[in-house]
């Protein structure tokens, strides 16, 4: 049975995924594909696949009524309800330069 926890965890993880993808660090992307890291393209198809991630997740938390957005900044929730990445979202996904809280 899926719990709140369980969908939470997910989120989070998600989340997590996404900025670590923005931010230019290890996901798990660069394992399954280690011979991409010389084209180009990589680092959108790892944002692309994090995003993916990120809004599968949610689209399960709003058809199972779980609530997710309290995970996310206001800001952060709306591009989200969006779907959309756009150079936006990439570029504005922390509120400002002062307050970045890139992932470890």
């Amino acid at each position: 049975m899926i719990t709140s926890e369980f969908l939470s965890a997910k989120l989070g993880d998600a989340k997590v995924h996404f900025e670590r993808a923005l931010d230019c660090k290890h996901t798990e992307f660069d394992d399954l594909y280690p011979y991409m890291i010389e084209h180009p393209q990589f680092f959108w198809y790892k944002r692309y696949v994090a995003w993916s991630e990120l809004l599968t997740i949610v689209k399960l938390c709003d058809e199972l009524g779980e609530e997710w957005k309290s995970q996310f900044t206001e800001r952060q929730a709306e591009y989200i309800a969006k779907r959309v990445m756009s150079s936006r979202v990439l570029d504005e996904w922390y509120e400002t330069n002062d307050s970045k809280e890139h992932v470890g």
